[in-house]
């Protein structure tokens, strides 16, 4: 298994330069493939506004050029800030996630937006990015929708990163050498588990990041669960689906975004750890729950909360999108 991983990091791991933006181009406008970008949000008016615009400034708004990305539609869980605002003013469509298939009553959770999201946007490739980026770089739509443009045999790309941990929800700054240690769950649940049950999928660098892109095609034969489990889920299902020599990753750098405190990352650990429990061993589980600790006037006080383990069916099996593709 160790030489199908070091093969597949061989031929299937790229950098940025690979794929230079004019040969992108030129394939897409070869092909004729057109490209949505989503942006799940929640609650990002400081950060979605400038991802929108340099996306639209570097990759649709060239004079006398097509553009790489067709559109870019942010899909709001529910904010209570100015997200929607944001998104729009900078040149955004704005679909608010309630809206979007509302015979079935929409549950929280990111996995449940990116699942909504395929009856909104028109691509042949999706490409989705999370809202909380700081800093954020065109090139990182660029280098994971490269390789779909230019090899048909690839089908989804994930992006890999550098990613410091910077600063936490609650303002601290970070621990001292902690500049390279973000993506504290996936070293610490979604690497052993795919290590341990998905040896081919072990040389994923950054298989829980929120950045990647995939043809539609294979988006729509996958289920999707709603919440945190979303990335490892989708991963696994391509990788039995499309096999391993069609997922791929491109280095685009660094990622820089906020932190969660680890409460919030241990209710992301048992999410995670719950869509593979489900993959290895469907109908014989129990509804699960997570018991965390915070320290109350009267010593350690308990919450429980439920872990997430509803999925969405392939979207393909939806008949609003069946019948959306038909007109």
């Amino acid at each position: 298994m160790l030489e199908e991983v070091e093969r597949w990091l061989a031929t299937r791991s790229w950098s940025m330069a690979d794929r230079p933006l004019h040969r992108v181009l030129a394939a897409k406008q070869r092909t004729g493939q057109s490209v949505s970008v989503v942006l799940p949000a929640l609650n990002e008016e400081e950060t979605v506004g400038d991802i929108v615009a340099a996306i639209r400034r570097d990759l649709m708004g060239r004079a006398g050029q097509i553009p790489l990305v067709d559109e870019i539609v942010v899909v709001d869980s529910g904010s209570t800030d100015r997200t929607s605002e944001a998104a729009a003013t900078a040149g955004a469509r704005v679909v608010h996630r309630d809206s979007i298939l509302p015979r079935i009553p929409a549950v929280p959770g990111k996995g449940e937006v990116l699942w909504r999201s395929l009856l909104v946007t028109s691509g042949d490739i999706v490409c989705f990015v999370d809202a909380d980026l700081r800093e954020f770089s065109s090139d990182f739509v660029l280098g994971i929708v490269g390789p779909l443009l230019t090899d048909p045999d690839v089908h989804l790309v994930k992006a890999m990163y550098d990613r410091p941990l910077t600063v936490s929800d609650d303002g601290l700054p970070p621990a001292a050498g902690a500049a390279g240690q973000g993506g504290r769950v996936t070293e610490l649940m979604a690497r052993p588990l795919l290590n341990m049950h998905w040896p081919q999928l072990a040389g994923f660098v950054q298989p829980l990041g929120g950045e990647y892109a995939a043809r539609r095609s294979l988006l729509e034969q996958l289920p999707f669960p709603v919440g945190y489990g979303v990335e490892l889920g989708m991963l696994v299902d391509a990788l039995h689906l499309v096999g391993l020599d069609a997922l791929a990753q491109v280095d685009v750098g660094v990622r820089r975004h906020r932190h969660q405190d680890g409460q919030a990352l241990g209710r992301m650990a048992a999410a995670i750890y719950r869509t593979a429990q489900l993959r290895l061993a469907r109908g014989h589980l129990v509804r699960p729950s997570l018991t965390q600790f915070e320290r109350g006037e009267d010593g350690f006080e308990p919450r429980t909360y439920s872990v997430d383990t509803e999925e969405r069916p392939p979207m393909a099996e939806i008949a609003e999108y069946a019948a959306r593709r038909v007109a």
